[in-house]
């Protein structure tokens, strides 16, 4: 399942101003993907939240989803590599992340047909940059692939950034190896071990990529010398 086609970079992380940041091969920094659309994004949703169910209680539940989705990336991210992926802790988010990783590995990973790249940097000198979950060949086309653990499936209009999050890191890689990456697959399980894929392809994937593309313009407006030395 694994072919190298590519040597992927890696990139060195750098926290500036509370701002995440890499560096490109120009020694600049440059944002992250996920910074960008953080600092382009709407929050009202979030912040109503955090205001309804106080500080505490939102930072709780923002930790343990961190805790359970590491373990179960770094977990299929060993199955692909053909390693030992059952290791988690004996604790409740443990077992928890195992049965969410196990769901993965038995149903959910069959429609990957190559894995090109795992954790894979992906930079676009001067603008941004990211690391890809999984970057390979799923139901027979080169796609951007993105592992997602969720508390309760989610809809497809309310995860629109995963989508610009891939297009950004889909279009990188076209420049970076002149490939014609135009798939994005989100594979999403909850903690009911319910199982959704989404999956965007050609005029759905322009579209996302140009809403990226509005995205970076924006961002740029406003941030546009932050990140320089």
């Amino acid at each position: 399942m694994i072919k190298k086609l590519y040597e992927y970079p890696e990139l060195v992380r750098v926290e500036k101003n509370e701002v995440r940041y890499y560096r490109d091969s120009k020694e600049n920094l440059v944002p992250s993907v996920t910074t960008i659309l953080s600092a382009t994004g709407d929050h009202s949703g979030i912040d109503a939240w955090k205001r309804r169910v106080g500080p505490i209680a939102a930072q709780a539940v923002v930790e343990e989803a961190t805790t359970i989705g590491t373990a179960v990336h770094l977990a299929i991210e060993n199955y692909l590599n053909g390693e030992d992926w059952e290791q988690f802790t004996d604790d409740r988010l443990g077992l928890m992340a195992h049965q969410i990783a196990k769901r993965f590995v038995d149903d959910c990973l069959r429609d990957i047909d190559e894995v090109w790249g795992l954790e894979s940097g992906l930079v676009i000198d001067g603008l941004y940059a990211g690391t890809a979950d999984c970057i390979g060949i799923f139901k027979g086309l080169p796609t951007i692939i993105d592992f997602k653990t969720a508390k309760k499936i989610k809809r497809k209009d309310w995860i629109e950034d995963y989508f610009l999050q891939g297009s950004a890191y889909a279009n990188a890689h076209n420049v970076m190896y002149e490939t014609n990456i135009e798939s994005i697959a989100i594979l999403m399980v909850d903690r009911d071990l319910l199982f959704k894929e989404f999956l965007v392809k050609n005029k759905e994937f322009q579209s996302y990529t140009n809403k990226w593309k509005q995205r970076i313009i924006g961002y740029y407006k406003t941030h546009e010398i932050l990140g320089r030395e």
